[in-house]
């Protein structure tokens, strides 16, 4: 029985589909976009999608690179909204990775929403936002919800982006 549309086998899985996920993330990978593409933008506003040549967003993957060096690998069923999320947003809830950036840089005791009103912490929110703003970002599309979560782990363990993915339950 298919679980979320998926028709394919695990055998077919990981034989198959999520490499051939691989291989284009391999191709985008070479020539990544500057993350300031996505930034100045409050949604995945028709300026936004322009800038990726899209007229809608879609389901994916996409992978933050610092210096050519993969960092991150994330999945949206809205990339081009969570990019903008990511590089524009003030909150821990939308901007998650500069909060695990930041926590990593002002250690703190806090709870996030603590966290968040202390005004050193925020500092070093906005400047590890500002960071992430500086690296480049590649993406490839994948419409299976399936596929595309199987595929996050593979790819960040492909990648190597061990220091900020975690697939840790809460």
């Amino acid at each position: 029985m298919p679980i979320d549309n998926c028709t394919h086998t695990f055998a077919e899985l990981s034989a198959t589909v999520l490499p051939g996920h691989l291989e284009r993330l391999k191709t985008a990978l070479q020539s990544p976009l500057p993350a300031t593409t996505f930034v100045n933008f409050k949604s995945a506003s028709r300026e936004a999608l322009k800038k990726v040549e899209r007229t809608t967003d879609f389901p994916g993957c996409y992978v933050f690179l610092d210096k050519d060096r993969p960092v991150y690998v994330g999945i949206s069923r809205s990339v081009v909204k969570r990019l903008v999320q990511h590089l524009n947003y003030e909150s821990h809830f939308t901007a998650s990775l500069v909060y695990k950036m930041a926590s990593e840089d002002f250690p703190h005791e806090m709870k996030r929403d603590q966290a968040m009103k202390d005004e050193q912490f925020r500092e070093v929110f906005l400047t590890a936002q500002g960071r992430l703003r500086e690296m480049s970002v590649a993406f490839v599309q994948i419409d299976n919800d399936l596929e595309l979560y199987l595929f996050e782990v593979m790819a960040s363990m492909h990648l190597d982006t061990d220091v900020w993915n975690t697939f840790r339950t809460h």
